[in-house]
């Protein structure tokens, strides 16, 4: 932890990776995400910017698995998505299989704490500032990284990932 995270204001973030762009970040205005502010996000949002093919995958945040964000998913993605009461099961306990967790907000924390953030609306912009370096080429990295995991996964099936890195 870089010693200016731990004085920082607080702040509820989704942000979404494919192979080819980021989309976001999106703000939430509360200090709680709820499954209906969270199926608000998903539908003014973030599924206006996804591209055709896409098979959405999210962690298994109380708000993920929401009734109304289900049964929004299954009409959106029928089929399509992964998660926490999904067509697809997402392995619990699994943050080195997520690209968000093994790339993109580690690349963003670091990115935002090399300074002290002033307040919310600085954290704000210092975070969409971090986001807008993240490129094509680290996204193509990213994905082969993952493919990497979930091979190693299934040739271990299912032991912890990062033991088994030698990069």
């Amino acid at each position: 932890m870089n010693e200016y995270e731990r004085d920082t204001p607080k702040l509820n973030v989704w942000l979404g990776l494919h192979k080819h762009g980021v989309i976001g970040p999106f703000f939430f205005m509360e200090s709680t995400v709820t499954g209906h502010s969270y199926l608000d996000m998903l539908e003014n949002f973030a599924v206006p910017q996804i591209p055709p093919g896409f098979i959405f995958q999210q962690d298994g945040a109380p708000p993920h698995f929401h009734r109304d964000v289900t049964t929004f998913l299954d009409e959106t993605f029928p089929g399509h998505w992964v998660g926490r009461g999904a067509p697809t099961a997402w392995p619990p306990r699994s943050p080195d299989l997520t690209p968000l967790d093994f790339f993109a907000w580690g690349f963003i924390k670091d990115v935002v704490y090399r300074r002290k953030v002033r307040d919310l609306a600085d954290l704000r912009q210092c975070i969409i500032e971090a986001v807008e370096p993240i490129t094509p080429h680290m996204l193509i990295n990213t994905w082969q990284e993952l493919e990497y995991r979930l091979d190693i996964c299934r040739a271990t099936t299912g032991a912890h990932i990062e033991e088994y890195r030698c990069a």
